[in-house]
C-alpha cells in the first residue's frame, strides 16, 4: 500500500468535511474548498479523521491512491490556516504596489504590468528603503496560490548573471561568471 495514501487525515477542529459521490468538500474558517476525485478511490469520514482507501493493487488505483489524499489533505490545512508565499523583486527600479485584486509591477519594461488576481487570492506589496520589494500572497487553495506565483514569477525570471528578476524568498539562485578576463 502506498504510505501516503494509508495514513488518515486528521480533522482540526472548526473545519468540516462532507463527501458526497465522488466529491470532497471542506470547509473551515480560511474559506470552502472543494473537489471531484476518481470513481474508484473511496474516500470515508470516521471519527474526526479521513480515511483513503482503494478496491486493489492495480497500477491505476495504487497511482491515484497517494494522490487524493495529498490533495484532500491540503484542502483540510488550506481551510484552516491557509498557505503563503512570499515573492521578491531584485533589480534596480523594479516596484510593486497592490491595489485591491490588481497587482501592478514595474520590471524595467517600457510599460508597467497589471496583474489581475483572482478572488481567493489576497495579496501585500510592501517596500521598504534600502530592501527589495516584497510581494505577500495568501490562499486557502494550494493550488492556485502555486499558479499564480509561478504566473507572476514568469513576467520577469531571475537571469543567471545578476540575479534580476522576480524570485521567492529564500530561493537561490545558480550563478554564472560572467566574461572574464583573457590571460597573456
Amino acid at each position: 500500500m502506498s504510505r501516503i495514501g494509508k495514513a488518515p487525515i486528521a480533522i482540526p477542529a472548526g473545519v468540516t468535511v462532507n463527501v458526497a459521490n465522488n466529491e470532497v468538500s471542506v470547509k473551515g474558517p480560511k474559506g470552502q474548498l472543494s473537489q471531484v476525485f476518481h470513481d474508484d478511490i473511496t474516500v470515508k469520514v470516521e471519527d474526526g479523521h479521513v480515511v483513503v482507501t482503494r478496491p486493489s493493487d492495480d497500477i491505476e488505483h495504487r497511482s491515484h491512491h497517494g494522490l487524493v489524499r495529498a490533495l484532500i489533505n491540503n484542502m483540510v490545512v488550506g481551510v484552516s490556516e491557509g498557505y503563503k508565499k512570499e515573492m521578491e523583486l531584485v533589480g534596480v527600479g523594479y516596484r510593486a504596489s497592490a491595489q485591491g485584486q490588481v497587482l501592478e509591477l514595474s520590471l524595467g519594461y517600457s510599460h508597467a504590468i497589471y496583474f489581475k488576481l483572482p478572488a481567493e487570492v489576497k495579496v501585500e506589496a510592501k517596500t521598504e528603503r534600502n530592501k527589495n520589494p516584497l510581494i505577500t500572497l495568501e490562499s486557502c487553495d494550494k493550488q492556485l496560490l502555486g499558479q499564480v506565483c509561478a504566473k507572476i514569477r514568469s513576467l520577469r525570471k531571475p537571469e543567471p548573471y545578476k540575479g534580476k528578476g522576480i524570485k521567492f524568498v529564500g530561493e537561490i539562485i545558480r550563478r554564472k561568471s560572467g566574461k572574464s578576463a583573457s590571460a597573456k
